[in-house]
């Protein structure tokens, strides 16, 4: 009976920690409150703010910001304190988005946006992973993995240590290349379809965003790693759902 209740219990915590992703209406599992994600973000923010250069580039910086604060007020979470900075790094091709409303890109990207509108792609994406708390949801389901190896560890006690170790191995593999990594390729295809919607709402087409993805393949050609040992989708399919969830987008483009 106390077992029975014990999982009647853990079933309810599950549950109410279920949350609906606005605009895809996903349900996510997230255990971590959002006032400690949020804190998390500002200090991982501060940390990369003091090992970063800043950029001295005034016409990208004031781009940077011109396009986040059009995103931002469109993204429906004015409780963020919303902060938009360009590290200088010309070798990386890339940029983020932390809890709380905390964007940096590198000035490596910023030849792939090529202007406005390409900014506006990666600004809209990188906000929307904010804005799903795809962070926190990545760190639940860590969190479950973690727990689950530790139950599994007191599982196999009476195996040999060779086989705990195959055990374990096989265990970790699965949760990595079977859960995890497929995991955070929904994530970033969600990110794609809330970030064309945020995209026109702020007045931007969302259709720049195949333009910008055509030419992120292009570059990313030469260095091409398998799908399924990858947390991003390939360019290939994320063009092909991106024109898939163009029409939708459109739709608020009124709004």
């Amino acid at each position: 009976m106390k077992k029975i209740s014990f999982i009647c219990v853990l079933l309810l915590f599950f549950v109410s920690a279920c949350s609906t992703v606005q605009y895809t209406k996903r349900s996510s599992l997230i255990l971590v409150p959002e006032s400690q994600e949020i804190a998390l973000g500002i200090t991982s923010f501060q940390e990369i703010n003091q090992k970063e250069k800043i950029s001295t580039d005034a016409s990208q910086k004031a781009l940077i910001e011109k396009v986040g604060r059009k995103i931002a007020a469109v993204a429906d979470r004015p409780d963020y304190k919303w902060e938009f900075v360009l590290f200088d790094a010309p070798d990386k091709v890339n940029a983020f988005a932390l809890p709380g409303g905390k964007v940096a890109f590198y000035t490596g990207i910023m030849p792939l946006c090529a202007d406005e509108n390409g900014v506006a792609v990666v600004m809209a994406h990188e906000i929307a992973h904010a804005i799903a708390r795809h962070g926190a949801e990545r760190m639940t389901h860590q969190l479950a993995a973690g727990f689950a190896g530790d139950v599994l560890s007191s599982a196999i006690t009476k195996q040999t240590p060779n086989a705990q170790k195959a055990i374990l191995t096989g265990y970790g593999l699965a949760s990595q290349y079977g859960a995890i990594l497929p995991f955070s390729r929904k994530q970033e295809y969600e990110a794609d379809h809330i970030g064309l919607i945020l995209m026109a709402k702020a007045g931007y087409k969302p259709s720049h965003a195949v333009d910008f993805w055509s030419r992120m393949n292009t570059l990313n050609k030469k260095s091409k790693i398998p799908e399924f040992l990858s947390t991003h989708p390939t360019d290939e399919k994320r063009i092909k759902q991106i024109q898939e969830r163009i029409p939708e987008a459109r739709g608020y483009l009124q709004q």
